[in-house]
């Protein structure tokens, strides 16, 4: 087995999985090591979910997009995805996390759960979606408080406070429900924040009916088995609750990026130093490609404009 490659690419989404079609095409070797699923952050996406972007925004590689909906689905974009990865041939392994990366001389050795691989570069393309930014308060811990949403059916005629104000928040809102939960936002703005333009009016007259209730200027403050409390203008609420889905974003991986030797900003966004003309860190033959380039700014990178990072990075690298 060949262990040794041009190009090492961590993460096996939408934006690793362009960086290795860019690398073919150019006929560079290449692998992606993916620690879950093809797209596994989309696979874990909510079931129902609907993209901002039209199909033709979320194309990689050149291969089309055909969708029956104005904006894709979830399972649209699962197949898409995996369609490409097939029909593309792309060199990827599934389920193998990396644990390290080094500089040997000329090269970068990757560590994984199940190999080792030596690489004249390495793309980092790992997302954002697998560490939830925690409430910290009292009782988050307990198995109630949910930081991911998956299926609505599961909350039918039980009490739901909905933590957020952005796309997340109300789409759990609205879609819970419509499924039976009693449901209660806690918003810490003094109104809804970025939610699509076809969900937004939805949920506002649900909470002007009352259908939702929604505390503004407000914070969830504890957690316990068979209530909250909420900290509000008028002073603290306790309601009776079931279940907790705090929804309140998610943030790169910073321990792995200063593990591997990436920079970060000192203040609270921690941007990973990168070349925004290249996507080179400053390790040299490092790079970044994806919504990682954003720290703590999770919503200025998507899949519509960091696939663009696959070309400046391999452009880059053939230069060198």
């Amino acid at each position: 087995m060949n262990n040794t490659f041009d190009i090492l690419i961590v993460g096996g989404g939408p934006i690793g999985l362009a960086c290795g079609l860019e690398a073919q095409k150019d006929g560079l070797s290449y692998l992606i090591v993916e620690k879950g699923t093809i797209t596994n952050s989309l696979f874990n996406y909510p079931l129902n979910m609907t993209f901002f972007s039209t199909a033709d925004r979320l194309e990689i590689g050149g291969y089309p997009f055909p969708s029956i909906h104005p904006k894709p689905n979830r399972s649209e974009a699962l197949e898409y995805y995996r369609r490409v990865s097939e029909i593309g041939e792309l060199n990827i392994r599934l389920f193998e996390e990396v644990t390290g990366i080094s500089r040997q001389g000329e090269l970068y050795l990757t560590s994984t759960s199940k190999s080792k691989y030596q690489s004249r570069y390495v793309i980092l393309a790992t997302g954002f979606y697998d560490i939830p930014n925690m409430l910290a308060i009292p009782g988050e811990d307990l198995p109630k408080v949910k930081h991911y949403y998956y299926d609505p059916h599961y909350y039918y005629k039980q009490k739901i406070v909905v933590v957020g104000a952005n796309n997340s928040s109300a789409d759990v809102a609205l879609e819970t429900w419509r499924k039976g939960a009693e449901v209660t936002m806690v918003v810490r703005e003094g109104e809804l924040g970025r939610i699509k333009y076809w969900t937004k009016p939805d949920l506002e007259n649900r909470i002007a009916e009352g259908s939702i209730k929604a505390y503004f200027h407000s914070s969830l403050t504890a957690v316990r088995e068979n209530e909250v409390d909420i900290h509000t203008p008028e002073g603290k609420v306790t309601i009776p609750n079931d279940f907790v889905m705090a929804m309140t974003g998610y943030q790169p991986n910073f321990a792995f990026l200063e593990k591997v030797g990436v920079k970060l900003s000192d203040d609270f966004y921690r941007y990973p130093y990168h070349n925004p003309e290249t996507m080179e860190t400053n390790l040299p033959g490092l790079y970044l490609a994806g919504v990682v380039c954003g720290g703590m700014e999770t919503h200025v990178w998507f899949i519509e404009n960091s696939r663009e990072h696959a070309v400046k990075i391999v452009q880059n690298i053939l230069k060198k």
